[in-house]
Order: C-alpha cells, then structure tokens, then sequence
C-alpha cells in the first residue's frame, strides 16, 4: 500500500518552510526552508531527510515569496515521489479574522475570505494565500486545509479582545485578534510533559523572535495576548515597531507630511530592533556588535517584553510557568537573561548555567516560578489539523 504523505506550509515575512509528515504515524521525515527572502542576502534553500538535502538553491533571480513557493513545492514534488503518495497539504495562515475560529478545509469563499485580511497582516498574508495558489496549480485536485495563528486566541473572554473605540467598529469586527497561534498552540500541547500539573496554572509564553508576542494562559487556553488587530501591535519585534503612542501615527502624517503607505513601511519595515539600532534586525548580529545602539535597542526590546509580561500576568492573576520559544525565545540565552531580569518580583530567578545551556528547565531551584526553554513546532500543528480534517 502505498504511503500517504502531508505536506506542511509555513510561509513566514522573510522565510518558507515546508514539511514532509507520513500520516501512517504522523512522524515529520522531512523538513525544507528557503530562508532571507527579500533581504540584501538573497534566498537560500537547505533541507533535511525525505530526500530534501537534493531540494538545490533557487534559480538566480527568483526573489519573491509566490516564485520562491511555487519553486520550492515542485522540487519537495520531485525528490519525494518515491516515498509516498501526496494526499494532503496544511497552510499556516496568519490572520482568520472572526469569521474563522479553527482550521478549515480550503475552497474557493474561503480563499476569498482570506484575501480580504491581507490588509490585516500584509507582511505575511500575501505569502499565505501565494501558498495556497502554487499548491492548486501543481496539485489542483488535493485537498488543503488552513491552519489560522488567530484561532488559537478566540477562547479569550470578550473584555480581552475588545477596543475602547465605538462599539460599532467593534460589532464589525475591530478587535483583538492575537497571533502566532499555531506556536502557542503547540506549546499548550507539549507543556505538561515538562510542567506536570503546573501546565493547566498561569502560564505566559514569549514567543520571540523575528516577530514577537506573548500570551496568557489558563488551562492551556489563551486569556490574554499582546498582538491586537494586526500583527503590529505588542512586543518591540525585528522590524516592527510593537504598541507606540496612536498620536504618533498622527503627527507622521499629519505635520510630517508622510502618506498612510509610507507609515505602515516605516512602522512594519524600519522600526524596532532594526530603527532604533540602525545596524541589523538580527539578534545574533546584535548581541556581537560593539555599536552602543546595538546594545540600546536589545535593553529596549528587554524592556518592553518585561513591561508587557507584567500586563499579561494581571489578566491570568499571577504566574506559575514562563517559557521562551521562538529562535530569539529558545536560542539567546542573553535576552533570556535580560527579560527575566526584569521579572524578579513575579518570581522569575534563573540558573545561570541551565540558561547558558538553553534548558529546557532553565529556572533555579528555589524559583517560585518555573521557567523553560522549549522548541515551537507549528509545522506539527498544521499536518495534526490537516490529518484530523481530511482523514479524520
């Protein structure tokens, strides 16, 4: 009998990633991604089991996400053919709006649906549909299944996702929508295996990294989230601005003479650790600068996501568990560091060396508060949706 494969889509602003699950023992055999796409850098491609090392490097010139994608999708095509039959392809798509509070089976209103977001989360919505649109083109009669980072937040009390703006932007739909689900989601998944029982008391998640957010949790259920009703809002990020002051926008506009395009580049393309350190958006490439503005814009991003974590724990009332994911979240044991310092009177101590050696339990022994470091997998997420709805 011949196996039956998923393939997963995980199209990020600056990156794609792909995996190869078989759905005889939902085991991931492979992974591929195409990383620095739109960057000074250039896509690169690299890929790992199922055969994916031979999926080779882009064609010279092919630069954007829909190219990137289609490309991408047809080699994972070729070098997979042997190992099995493709049933089935899972999407991670950023924003679902309140019309979709769980992963759905793709067709042509949902599509149209999706599209009128893209105003929501023009960073990465784009690349989620283009997604969708190479895999009907090679593969126009498989089914497909989206997969929201939006759904995860909509067990969140009302008062959580309401605005204090006029109720009838709120009935129509202006509110606080949250992201990174599908990490968030997975995170909830694996947590009592590292937790126990503490797993189900209040727990915040820093998912930081390129983008960035934190959520709140109770019972493994989103109560609260520092994304709003874009992916803008929250946390300082790589690019992104995070919360500023609405009057900003304003006097951009307003006294600079700037359009409404050019502030959405400025607050989505030029702002937060790249504005303010004006050497990289990359942690890794701050944390080796000397540049003084280096060291102020990741004091800056360690500041906001202590500011904000302490926002998160008086809507869960308290803390139990703190966990890091995310490249930055699981990989910078500085930033870990700079963050927890910060979050002392919660409860959060460190060990040093269980922190240099990124865990997973990176807490003292005496802290009151468990902390870990712990891999996200939204790819893992994506393919057990996709397999629940279409093979049940």
């Amino acid at each position: 009998m011949t196996e039956q494969l998923i393939i997963t889509v995980n199209a990020g602003s600056s990156s794609l990633k792909f995996g190869v699950v078989r759905l005889s023992d939902m085991e991931e055999i492979g992974r591929a991604e195409v990383e620095s796409i739109g960057t000074l850098r250039g896509p690169s491609a690299k890929g790992r089991g199922a055969h994916l090392e031979e999926i080779g490097q882009p064609p010279e010139g092919l630069a954007d996400h829909a190219g990137l994608t289609a490309w991408a999708l047809d080699r994972i095509a070729a070098v997979v053919h042997n190992l099995g039959e493709v049933a089935a392809v899972g999407h991670r798509v950023v924003h679902g709006g309140a019309r979709f509070d769980a992963p759905v089976v793709v067709d042509d209103a949902v599509i149209a649906a999706l599209e009128g977001f893209v105003a929501l989360a023009p960073n990465h919505q784009p690349h989620n549909l283009s997604g969708i649109a190479a895999t009907r083109k090679l593969w126009p009669d498989l089914p497909q299944v989206a997969c929201f980072d939006t759904a995860f937040h909509r067990s969140q009390p009302r008062i959580a996702q309401t605005m204090p703006i006029p109720r009838e932007l709120t009935d129509e739909g202006v509110l606080r929508y949250g992201f990174h689900g599908l990490s968030y989601a997975h995170i909830a998944h694996v947590l009592p295996d590292h937790a126990g029982p503490r797993a189900d008391g209040r727990v915040i998640v820093a998912h930081l990294g390129h983008g960035a957010s934190l959520c709140g949790m109770l019972a493994r259920r989103s109560v609260a989230t520092t994304m709003g009703f874009t992916a803008l809002d929250g946390l300082m990020m790589g690019k992104r601005s995070g919360a500023i002051d609405p009057g900003v926008v304003l006097h951009l506009i307003r006294d600079r003479g700037m359009t409404a395009a050019e502030v959405d580049r400025l607050l989505n393309a030029r702002s937060g650790l790249l504005g303010v350190s004006g050497v990289s958006d990359d942690m890794r490439v701050l944390e080796t600068s000397s540049d003084p503005k280096a060291e102020e814009a990741m004091a800056l991003f360690a500041y906001r996501a202590g500011r904000e974590a302490g926002s998160v724990a008086v809507a869960i009332g308290g803390l139990d568990v703190l966990v890091f994911t995310a490249g930055i979240g699981r990989y910078s044991a500085g930033m870990r560091a700079r963050i927890a310092a910060h979050l002392g009177f919660l409860g959060v101590t460190l060990d040093p060396a269980a922190n240099a050696a990124h865990g997973p339990v990176i807490s003292a022994a005496a802290s009151p508060v468990l902390v870990l470091a712990l891999d996200t997998d939204e790819e893992a997420v994506i393919a057990r949706e996709t397999a629940r709805l279409i093979f049940g």
